[in-house]
């Protein structure tokens, strides 16, 4: 196909997700796989198109379609829960939604399981989410019940008017203290179950603040600006300040042995926003999980008193 006018001049995987309605990492892995062919030959996603080029996409059969299943998820809590909204407390080992592969718990499955009512809206598999915790990472996700809540969470996500509050135990001593880490972020270059820092990804901001040095680690206080899939762990891995625990990113397995930890250190503490129905501002907070407590109470972090605690 004769590259369209409005394109030229635009990156090519930028050029294929306006065409095709992908996303860019969706429209990215195309190119990266070849797929993708400008007046003959394969070229790097970040190129920008010329005008009169000529495209050859080669796309992929649709996903075959994934079933949610309606079980019980042990752990899973409810923390709030209207005609709306349902928010919970995700534990660890337990996914957002179903999806190819992934033949564990779920959320929806679980609240499916309660009784709760979802959303319609999205797909199939993920109906009602509108943003996802990673399997090993415990804490708030909020589920939308109604197409109002799912259509006005979405975009309260989409336009960063959402408080989304981690608290991550991270390798040695940050420097600064507090700051901000401002890198793009786009799937790794040799390794796709990974992700990475990578020049020409998507814009990704990290906000973090210190709030206890202990001996070769800290916890940290993390909002994010931005939503990217691993985005805390894949920052904090580029500043050589990996997640305890986090082995995928570079994590010290003998750090994680010491402190029992079988997953990374990372919970998500605190979710506030404004209610899609009432238009009140709500806001939620989670206690940590048995394992991380114990891990910081293993560096002596165990004193009520503290803030975080």
């Amino acid at each position: 196909m004769p590259l369209p006018e409005g394109l030229a001049g635009v990156r090519l995987d930028q050029a294929i997700a306006r065409l095709f309605g992908l996303s860019r990492t969706a429209a990215a892995d195309l190119v990266d796989r070849g797929d993708v062919l400008v007046d003959g030959v394969s070229r790097a996603k970040s190129e920008k198109l010329a005008a009169g080029a000529w495209l050859v996409v080669t796309l992929p059969a649709p996903p075959a379609s994934v079933e949610t299943v309606a079980e019980p998820v042990e752990g899973l809590s409810v923390v709030y829960a209207d005609d709306d909204i349902v928010v919970v407390d995700k534990p660890v080992g337990v996914a957002a939604h179903a999806s190819p592969g992934w033949t564990g718990p779920t959320v929806i499955g679980g609240l499916a399981a309660m009784g709760h009512r979802i959303s319609t809206s999205g797909a199939a598999e993920r109906q009602g989410v509108v943003h996802r915790l990673d399997v090993g990472t415990t804490g708030l996700m909020v589920v939308a019940k109604s197409e109002l809540a799912y259509s006005r969470l979405k975009r309260a996500f989409r336009e960063r008017e959402v408080d989304k509050i981690y608290h991550a135990l991270v390798q040695g001593h940050l420097d600064p203290l507090r700051g901000t880490i401002d890198a793009p972020i786009d799937r790794h270059p040799t390794q796709a179950y990974k992700w990475a820092v990578v020049r020409g990804g998507r814009e990704s901001v990290t906000h973090y603040d210190t709030l206890e040095a202990f001996p070769g680690t800290s916890l940290v206080e993390v909002r994010l600006e931005t939503g990217r899939t691993h985005q805390i762990r894949v920052h904090f891995a580029s500043l050589r300040h990996p997640c305890v625990g986090d082995l995928t990113y570079g994590a010290d397995p003998s750090l994680a042995a010491r402190l029992e930890l079988t997953r990374q250190w990372l919970h998500a503490r605190t979710l506030a926003f404004t209610h899609p129905a009432t238009g009140v501002w709500v806001s939620f907070d989670s206690p940590y999980p048995a394992d991380l407590a114990a891990a910081l109470h293993r560096l002596g972090g165990e004193d009520p008193a503290r803030p975080w605690a």
